[in-house]
């Protein structure tokens, strides 16, 4: 980019702009870094398109103009040139985000050029992902006020869905980088309620085609507003709100119901969409999560029975549609465990803690009452029983916690009744931190009621199973019997021989059960017998 070409840019004629601009963007088109352009050369180059477009150049003369910012945007160096007020004070301007009095008609000032609209907004998109000083100025410019006025104007057919994606996105990216403009979204300018109203748009948009399912482009809207909505939510105090933001959430919750339930054109969208609702569920108000469930009436869908999703005269279509998403998660690869898991089983906790019917019925699909299953170890099968136990002695320390804390939950958070469908040994973790290593309750609120039942076949079992592992297991022979007592104290003094070395070279930490409940660490391996009452063997071949 000589100075010749600088020069064209500026002062050109329109086609000479054009052929220098285009000939920049098909070299560059799959450029991330411009090392030939010095940050002088970049910053006049910028300055001139800058100029150009507020001069009223043509339709493909501004697409141009912008298709170049948009390329040299994608290097993160020399941003400071592309940063400044003028520069995206004109992005602002070229992407309709300027604040209407009502005066003019948004969505057909909009539409009247929309190419050159969506080349605006990624420049802009680009630019706030990149760089801090962009998500300052453009928290502050109006960009943020026009988008939400736009957002009134969604339900126009002839505004294009790649300007709203890149609304979203843009927002989305504003809220996430600057937090300090969320409640200004939230409060100011009423965000919360239009973002609600276009989700539900969507989904009823959806209902009046002939496919009833939800298209890529829909889904890609709908996880973009969700994103933006979770930013709005994550950091509010869920236990102080007023009556009108209750009822706000309580309707945000319907509206993540149909979405749970909302069928997609692809499987890959499915997961997206539900990864999101997700998400933003583990954000509402405790008190919300009965909006989850409906009137059976309400809820039957093609290839569920009544009694799959039926409980307590609810219908719980959505939970089943959550525990599947659980069990399709359960089997993502071990490296990527911890992204695909924490956020549904904090949801389940969450919903679970704070909802009785949703709760028990949870129970029924994930502790349905033990029947043979015991003569396999708690992690051996396909069920999510099963899969969870797995997860209870897993490395990754977020993932076992969760894990625990939702069969805890879902037991009542009776040590007791954890034990049985776990086994004590998978269940030690969340008991020793607990303080429960002796049984007894967690802290949780639970109805005296129980729902506890017993099988018939589990009842024939149960004196065999073993409660360290949870599995049916034969009695076994006695591997002392026969031996004298002097060969039953040799063994014992070569164990505990074997212990106190483990324990000097600090491959193992001895224990006891301290006061509180918790694992306390022994000085000496001989504190592992005290309180152990050893009564003498009764001999009746005895002189006394």
């Amino acid at each position: 980019m000589n100075e010749a070409s600088l020069s064209l840019i500026k002062n050109g004629t329109d086609d000479e702009t054009c052929s220098m601009l285009q000939d920049f963007s098909s070299k560059h088109a799959q450029s991330f870094a411009f090392p030939e352009l010095t940050r002088s050369v970049k910053q006049v180059m910028v300055e001139n398109i800058v100029e150009r477009l507020n001069n009223n150049c043509s339709h493909r003369c501004s697409l141009l103009c912008l298709t170049c910012l948009r390329l040299l945007s994608r290097e993160k160096s020399g941003l400071d040139t592309m940063t400044t007020e003028q520069v995206l004070k004109t992005l602002a301007k070229t992407a309709k985000l300027e604040v209407y009095d009502g005066s003019s008609d948004v969505t057909q000032d909009t539409n009247s050029d929309h190419p050159v609209v969506i080349e605006a907004q990624k420049c802009l998109c680009n630019l706030i992902f990149n760089s801090t000083a962009a998500q300052r100025i453009c928290s502050g410019n109006g960009c943020v006020e026009g988008i939400v006025q736009r957002l009134k104007t969604y339900e126009e057919p002839l505004l294009p869905h790649e300007i709203k994606f890149y609304d979203m996105r843009m927002l989305f990216l504003l809220t996430a980088l600057n937090a300090d403009i969320r409640p200004k979204v939230r409060y100011e300018l009423h965000g919360l309620t239009y973002l609600i109203e276009v989700l539900d748009l969507i989904l009823k948009s959806s209902d009046t085609q002939a496919t009833a399912a939800l298209s890529d482009q829909d889904v890609g809207l709908c996880c973009e507003i969700l994103k933006i909505l979770f930013n709005l939510t994550v950091t509010m105090d869920r236990n102080n709100l007023d009556e009108e933001e209750e009822a706000h959430f309580m309707r945000l919750v319907s509206v993540l119901h149909n979405l749970l339930l909302s069928k997609t054109v692809s499987k890959e969208k499915q997961e997206d969409l539900q990864s999101h609702t997700v998400n933003l569920l583990t954000n509402m108000p405790k008190d919300c999560y009965e909006e989850l469930l409906s009137p059976v009436t309400e809820g039957v869908s093609a290839g569920l029975d009544n009694k799959d999703i039926e409980y307590d005269g609810k219908s719980m279509e959505s939970i089943v549609a959550l525990l599947a998403f659980l069990d399709y998660r359960l089997e993502k690869p071990k490296k990527i465990l911890k992204e695909a898991l924490t956020p549904i089983l904090h949801c389940m906790c969450e919903m679970c803690r704070a909802n009785r019917s949703i709760r028990k019925f949870c129970r029924t699909k994930v502790l349905p009452p033990l029947r043979k299953e015991v003569l396999n170890l708690p992690e051996e099968g396909p069920a999510i029983r099963n899969k969870l136990c797995q997860l209870l002695t897993s490395p990754i320390t977020e993932v076992k916690e969760l894990v625990a804390d939702f069969l805890f939950v879902l037991c009542k958070e009776n040590v007791g009744r954890l034990v049985k469908y776990t086994g004590y040994g998978n269940a030690a973790g969340l008991l020793a931190s607990r303080g429960l290593m002796c049984g007894g309750r967690g802290d949780g609120e639970y109805s005296s009621a129980s729902d506890e039942s017993d099988t018939e076949d589990y009842d024939r079992l149960k004196p065999k199973v073993n409660p360290v592992t949870g599995r049916f297991e034969e009695e076994k022979i006695d591997p002392m019997a026969g031996m004298t007592e002097e060969q039953k104290e040799y063994e014992a003094m070569k164990l505990v021989q074997c212990l106190d070395k483990l324990h000097k070279t600090g491959i193992i930490q001895p224990s006891t059960i301290g006061e509180d409940g918790k694992p306390r660490a022994v000085e000496h391996i001989l504190e592992l017998t005290e309180g152990i009452n050893i009564q003498p063997e009764n001999n009746s071949d005895s002189d006394s």
